[in-house]
């Protein structure tokens, strides 16, 4: 593996001074307890603070509710998921002998969620200088326009824009449960609007579709009460 990683560190180019903290990045739940679930945690948030400068950068004349959609479709499953083929991450990727039997190598959700994790393995291998750099280089040849605010926003992103156009404060989301074995897991996902006392839960294939789940079950709770 080591050479490989090599490779990747190349591809990345950022050389790791803990070579552990990338190994544990591109390793599933499935294949033990050193996984990469807390690395995802912690990458998604730099990714998207990253993105975020990026966006405030490029597009100056942008109003906030056009960069929240925008950052939405760049962060999204579908972009990530082919930002770590051109990585090469399907390859590399440490998954148990029923998540590997399953295609698990080829799965979205999981090449999506090891890229994030990447990018937090960087976050503590060297700050956050150096992560949002690598996220620069990853999204530098997408075409950043400020067309994609046209996109269809998803419910995540619907659910924050609701939420902000009235003052409050951004929902919490938390896995609840993992449901199945470990690779047929279904993510059970609750999401909490602290100012309203509301939960909702929503469960999906991966923690991304759990989340846009309970986002999608909030949306319809606060809408059917018109006083909010």
């Amino acid at each position: 593996m080591e050479e490989p990683l090599t490779a990747l560190q190349q591809r990345l180019q950022h050389r790791f001074r803990e070579p552990r903290l990338l190994q544990r990045a591109l390793t599933h739940r499935s294949f033990g307890a050193d996984h990469n679930e807390r690395l995802e945690f912690l990458g998604d948030s730099v990714l998207n603070l990253a993105v975020a400068a990026l966006l405030y950068q490029r597009l100056a004349d942008q109003p906030e509710g056009d960069l929240s959609r925008i950052r939405a479709n760049l962060v999204k499953q579908d972009t990530l998921h082919r930002l770590a083929l051109d990585l090469g991450l399907p390859a590399l990727l440490r998954l148990g002998e029923g998540e590997s039997r399953s295609g698990g190598h080829k799965r979205p959700s999981i090449l999506a969620d090891a890229l994030e994790a990447v990018i937090g393995a960087v976050y503590l291998d060297a700050g956050f200088g150096e992560a949002e750099a690598l996220v620069r280089r990853l999204f530098q040849a997408v075409d950043i326009k400020p067309e994609m605010s046209a996109a269809a926003k998803d419910p995540k992103t619907e659910l924050q824009e609701w939420l902000q156009g009235r003052r409050k404060q951004l929902p919490v989301y938390r896995v609840v449960a993992t449901l199945g074995a470990a690779h047929r897991q279904t993510f059970d996902v609750e999401c909490e609007v602290p100012e309203y006392g509301l939960v909702e839960r929503g469960i999906g294939a991966s923690r991304r579709a759990g989340e846009q789940a309970a986002a999608a079950a909030m949306l319809i709770t606060l809408k059917s009460q018109p006083t909010r």
